[in-house]
């Protein structure tokens, strides 16, 4: 990985989901925009607030796919993610684990 980018392996598979009340909602569903939440797998040398192992919350629309030994990862720069959720975030007592 080169400079400030950040390689994720999306959690979800696209398609249908279900709400908190039970109601199936179809994948052809229009929703606002969604961010959606992935696995960092490696950085570059100059990313700063994430680690392989993290949570990270991103927006699909701003993506760059590339499949690595029939495996598909997300490609994006470290500024494009918009919240970090991280173990080693809970070592404070006043710490949610959540960055944002």
């Amino acid at each position: 990985m080169l400079h400030d980018r950040v390689l994720v392996r999306a959690d979800a598979a696209e398609g249908e989901r279900r709400s908190t009340g039970g109601i199936v909602i179809p994948a052809t569903a229009q929703v606002g925009r969604r961010l959606d939440w992935a696995e960092v797998v490696a950085v570059g040398q100059n990313v700063r607030t994430v680690e392989p192992g993290d949570r990270v919350l991103y927006d699909p629309e701003d993506r760059a796919e590339v499949e690595v030994r029939g495996v598909s990862y997300v490609l994006m720069r470290e500024r494009d993610l918009h919240a970090v959720a991280a173990e080693r975030l809970h070592d404070s007592d006043d710490s949610t684990g959540l960055y944002l």
